[in-house]
Parts: structure tokens; sequence; C-alpha cells
């Protein structure tokens, strides 16, 4: 997937997500995420983050202690407090932007947005469809990443399969499923686990810590932990 088809995308499940955050109840908004720590409200402000530059982001880090982690759940918790009605109108102002954050590339915002609006529909039963090429492209990325998500590492024995789309990644005990599932396998969240079949199955939920939720986004790109 090139970059403009990526954006599209991008712009794309930002209006769908904007959408559905404009139907959210008082109780959904107050849910626990698939991001270990962070509620659907935390998550949503972290996606109205992605613009943020040197001019804000270094006094950010700094106040974190030079902590990407801390700095990325810190300023999703500030940004938390903002009037609900104020996540989705600036993501719809992301629209047609090609912004980034520094030294980020268009993968990362993709990764960002299908992944995180994962975050918040599952936990609240919302059904969200995720686009299966983006899907693709975004895992593709995160596979051949090391850091934040150390998928090769982490996954290293199995075979990953998709059932809907001519994508595999690995080598050992096959497993397989849709490509959402096996993105959020790849990008670290336990949730995609009951989506996923084959031989080596029943072996992956011991690749997650104990306590595992998704780790925490780290450069805006959805890891696991507080708020891809």
């Amino acid at each position: 997937m090139d970059a403009d088809a990526a954006w599209r995308v991008i712009d794309d499940e930002r209006s769908r997500l904007a959408a559905l955050m404009e139907d959210l109840s008082d109780a959904e908004w107050r849910t626990p995420s698939l991001c270990r720590a962070w509620t659907v409200r935390e998550v949503a402000a972290h996606l109205t983050l992605a613009h943020t530059g040197v001019r804000a982001g270094l006094p950010a880090l700094i106040r974190a202690g030079g902590s990407f982690d801390r700095m990325i759940r810190d300023t999703a918790i500030r940004q938390a407090h903002l009037a609900v009605s104020e996540y989705p109108r600036r993501l719809r102002a992301m629209v047609g932007s090609r912004r980034t954050a520094p030294f980020l590339t268009h993968i990362q915002p993709l990764i960002d947005v299908l992944c995180h609006a994962q975050d918040i529909a599952r936990p609240i039963g919302r059904p969200y469809p995720m686009p299966v090429d983006a899907a693709v492209a975004a895992a593709d990325h995160v596979w051949r990443s090391s850091f934040p998500f150390w998928a090769q590492r982490r996954l290293r024995g199995f075979e990953l399969v998709a059932t809907d789309a001519p994508w595999r990644a690995g080598v050992g005990e096959r497993v397989e499923g849709p490509m959402s599932a096996l993105l959020l396998l790849v990008s670290g969240r336990p949730a995609a686990l009951a989506d996923l079949a084959g031989p080596g199955a029943a072996a992956l939920p011991a690749t997650f810590p104990r306590d595992a939720g998704p780790n925490r986004p780290r450069r805006s790109a959805t890891a696991p932990d507080t708020p891809t």
C-alpha cells in the first residue's frame, strides 16, 4: 500500500471512528479499553494527539523524565480531561491532513487508527470491521520492525496465516485467522486470541505477559500497557 492509499484509509478510519465516538454512552466512555490501564476515553484522547510536534512534545518528554512511554501515557491522561465531544471533532479536523509526529511516516498513524479503533470498539461490544488491505500493510510493518512490538521475537516458532488475505509470516506451528486478528496479535493484543485457530493457537497465550493487555502505544504507534 503506497502512502496516498494509506492516507485515504487513515482519513476514512478517522471519520468512521469519530462517528462511533459520537454514539458512545457515558458508561462506554468509562469502559476499560484493550490498552491496559486506559479507558476508552483515554484512547480517544491519545488519538487526537497524532499531530503533536516538537514544540509541545519536547517539554512533555522532559516532564516525563525522558520516558517516551510515560510521556505517551501522561499526555493522553491530560487530554482526557476534555469534553468527550472534543474527540470526534478533533479527529474529523485531522481528515485531509498529512501531518505526523516527528520522525514518523504514514504507516504509524495507519497502525494507530486501525488498532486503537479495536481498543475502543471491542470492549464495548461494538462491531467494527477492519479494512483488510490496510491491515495487511500495517501487519507487514509491525512484523518487520523490532521496537516497540518485537513481534518476530515474541512469536518465534509460529507461522501466522491470514484466512482472508494472501498474508503469512513466521515459521513453525500454524496459527490462522482473519487479518484483523493477526494485526492485533502481532501488535501485542491478546484480545485477538479468540479469533485465531490452528495447531499453534493453544500456545499463543504463553507469548504474552501474565498480566497482558496490549502494551502501550509507543511513538504514537500502538504498542500495548497504557494508551498503540
